[in-house]
C-alpha cells in the first residue's frame, strides 16, 4: 500500500512519518522544500517537491497513492480562507483523478459549526468537499496544541500568558504526536469505510487557569494567566506582523467557540490519548524558558 503524507516536518506530520516508517512503510511525502527532511528520515521515504496550492503537482505527486494523509498548509495572507479553498481544490483533484481510496484528514473542533470559527472555518471547508467527493475519509477534530505553546515563549519567559477565552473555560488539549499515532493507526487499519469523524482530546480538558499550574510546576518558573480584551489581542497580533484577514481569522477560532460551543465529539475513550500537558511541558518547554534566562 502506498501512502502519501503531506506537511511531513510539521509538528504532527514528522511524527506520522516516523510511525509509518517503524511499521515498515516507506511513505511518500509530499513538502515544499525535500532538504528540509531530517537526514536520518531522508532514506527512509520517497520525497516529492510540492505546493499544495498547486493542484496540478499535487496530482502529479499522488499518482498510485492508496492512502492520503492530508493537512491544509499554513497561510499568513490576507484571505486565509481563500488559501484553504485552494488547498481544498488540490486535494479534491487528487483524490479524484487518482482514485486515492482513502484520506485521513488533519481537521479541529469547532470545525462542526462550519461558519463562524474564524481559521477553523478554512477546515469545515475541506471537511465538506471532501466528503462531497464520497471517499472513505476519517477528520481528526483535534484539541488545542501543546505545541502552540512554544509560539508563546516571550511571553512565558516573562510570567504571564494572555489570553481571550475565559481562565475557567475547559477545552481539550492535544500532544501533537498523540494525533499522529491516531492518525497513522487510521492510514494503516483496513477496518474503517465511509465518512468517518474521530476526535483526538488528549487526555483531559484543562481550563487556562489550570494550564498556568501546570506550566509553573513543569518549568519551575511561576506563570500567570490572564484575560485580555479582543482589540488588546487584535493589537498584538498586529504588532507581530499578521495581516488584518489572518488577525481576524486567528482571533475567530477563540471567539467562535467562546460562547455556548458544545462540541460535537464528547470525550470518549476512542477520543482520550495519553500524553499529560504536564509531561509534554517538562520535556519540550521547560529548557526554552529555563535555558533562555
Amino acid at each position: 500500500m502506498q501512502i502519501a503524507v503531506t506537511t511531513p516536518t510539521g509538528n504532527v506530520g514528522r511524527h506520522v512519518v516516523a510511525t509509518l516508517v517503524r511499521a515498515g512503510v516507506r511513505p511518500r511525502v509530499l513538502l515544499r522544500e525535500p532538504a528540509r527532511l531530517a537526514p536520518e528520515v531522508q532514506d527512509e521515504v520517497e520525497a516529492v517537491q510540492v505546493d499544495q496550492y498547486d493542484a496540478d503537482t499535487v496530482v502529479a505527486a499522488t499518482e498510485g497513492v492508496d492512502a492520503l494523509f492530508w493537512v491544509d498548509p499554513t497561510t499568513g495572507s490576507e484571505d486565509p480562507l481563500a488559501d484553504y479553498v485552494r488547498a481544498t481544490s488540490s486535494v479534491v483533484r487528487a483524490v479524484t483523478e487518482n482514485r486515492i481510496g482513502r484520506v485521513v484528514f488533519q481537521s479541529s473542533v469547532g470545525a462542526e459549526k462550519r461558519h463562524g470559527a474564524g481559521e477553523i472555518d478554512g477546515l469545515a471547508h475541506t471537511e465538506t468537499a471532501l466528503d462531497d467527493v464520497g471517499v472513505d475519509v476519517t477528520h481528526l477534530r483535534c484539541g488545542y496544541f501543546f505545541t502552540n505553546l512554544e509560539l508563546q515563549l516571550n511571553a512565558l519567559r516573562a510570567g504571564t500568558l494572555q489570553v481571550i477565552l475565559p481562565l475557567d473555560h475547559p477545552m481539550a488539549w492535544v500532544a501533537p504526536r498523540d494525533i499522529a499515532e491516531v492518525a497513522a493507526t487510521r492510514l494503516l487499519s483496513p477496518t474503517w469505510s465511509g465518512r468517518c469523524v474521530q476526535a483526538v482530546h488528549g487526555p483531559a480538558d484543562l481550563t487556562w487557569r489550570q494550564v498556568a499550574h501546570i506550566l509553573t510546576a513543569a518549568t519551575g518558573r511561576q506563570i500567570n494567566v490572564e484575560q485580555i480584551p479582543d482589540d488588546a489581542m487584535r493589537t498584538q497580533l498586529h504588532q507581530a506582523g499578521m495581516t488584518h484577514g489572518l488577525v481576524e481569522a486567528v482571533l475567530g477560532m477563540s471567539t467562535g467557540l467562546r460562547e455556548n460551543f458544545v462540541p460535537e465529539q464528547r470525550r470518549t475513550i476512542k477520543t482520550t490519548t495519553p500524553t499529560t500537558l504536564a509531561a509534554w511541558a517538562y520535556d519540550h518547554l521547560r529548557h526554552q524558558i529555563v535555558d533562555a534566562a
